[in-house]
């Protein structure tokens, strides 16, 4: 009994410090990497929480009550993303089907061959944008194959690093960029859509590295990535979609400033967490891959689709263009100080040489 009372007070002390360090503004990855598991450290404590109880010594109070005290900080930023919460991107009318727009973003991991069961997943749907991250000459040659006759324009940026890129529409595309935006072997895409409406909305698509040993001892780098978009977003008031496996979680520090810098919203919050990563390991799941929109549109669907054999599921999301609603949305807004953070990290990570 006193080695299950030590073991239980150690997790216990455990998850209260990865609670805490997450809190810290500091850009270690093994401090940021505590903000990705919310979900998962919130029910370990309510585990050990309900297991201390019995104990029924002050010991076992305490450990149940710093337990559950874990629980309800966690639980502050996990509720916006259950249908707890309200909706931050409404809903479209029913029946609403123009000017509408479908993206399918999939993660495909680059030496994962199972291209078939993708193609057949974007077949049964038929989004009106494909975007897939980590393809390479490879995959290229297979989605070309696929996809280019029902998916006639398309941006190709095949690389063998785990940040190629490519993008596929039924929609014209124009004024389109390849950007490398804080790093040289990073690229992201930028282009203008024309809706079959006639309305043009501009799309970002991003895959900024990860904070991890042996990718970037520091999330300087993925944060500025995020933050410079969110400032262009801000400048250029026009509909606009930003996109991709962007290596955060909805929930963390980065990815909230980012909203309130661009103004932009997730449709996410107030549905439910949609967790792309780790297709593989349901105890290890949470929301890497992300579909964000100003105000000018209205949710038709959300959907998590199957594995077809990479480490993240597909996700895809239709919209509906709808600036008539757009006072309908509770937009966020970041302050002075915050944009003068953006900056900051934008400056500092342009002039930094990345060490991993």
């Amino acid at each position: 009994m006193a080695f299950f009372q030590i073991a239980l007070g150690g997790l216990v002390a455990l998850l209260l410090f990865a609670t805490v360090i997450a809190k810290l503004p500091l850009r270690w990855w093994w401090i940021r990497a505590c903000e990705f598991p919310r979900l998962q450290l919130a029910s370990a404590a309510l585990v050990a929480a309900l297991l201390a109880l019995p104990l029924g010594s002050p010991w076992g109070w305490s450990l149940a009550a710093t337990g559950l005290l874990v629980v309800a900080l966690q639980a502050r930023f996990i509720l916006p993303w259950t249908r707890l919460w309200p909706v931050q991107v409404k809903d479209a009318e029913p029946g609403q089907t123009a000017p509408c727009i479908s993206l399918l973003i999939a993660n495909v991991l680059t030496p994962n061959r199972r291209a078939a069961e993708l193609i057949a997943i974007i077949h049964q749907h038929e989004p009106d944008l494909v975007l897939t991250l980590e393809s390479d000459a490879w995959w290229q040659k297979h989605l070309d194959a696929g996809l280019e006759a029902a998916w006639p324009h398309s941006v190709k940026i095949p690389l063998d690093n785990l940040y190629g890129m490519h993008l596929y529409s039924r929609l014209p595309l124009s004024d389109t960029r390849v950007e490398w935006l804080i790093q040289d072997d990073i690229p992201s895409i930028h282009t203008d859509v024309t809706l079959e409406s006639g309305d043009t909305i501009r799309l970002h698509a991003l895959h900024p590295r990860p904070p991890a040993p042996n990718e970037s001892e520091e999330t300087l780098w993925r944060d500025a990535e995020l933050l410079l978009i969110g400032q262009a977003v801000h400048r250029t008031p026009m509909p606009t979609i930003v996109a991709g496996d962007l290596n955060d979680v909805a929930w963390s520090r980065t990815t909230r400033l980012f909203c309130r810098i661009s103004g932009m919203l997730d449709p996410r919050r107030g549905r439910g967490m949609y967790s792309t990563f780790h297709a593989r390991y349901p105890l290890l799941r949470w929301p890497l891959d992300h579909i964000f929109t100003t105000e000018h549109f209205t949710l038709v669907a959300l959907e998590r689709l199957p594995y077809f054999g990479s480490d993240h599921f597909p996700i895809l999301a239709s919209l509906c263009f709808r600036p008539s609603r757009s006072d309908e949305h509770d937009t966020p807004e970041a302050d002075g100080e915050e944009r003068a953070w953006a900056r900051t990290t934008i400056g500092e990570a342009s002039v930094r040489e990345q060490k991993t």
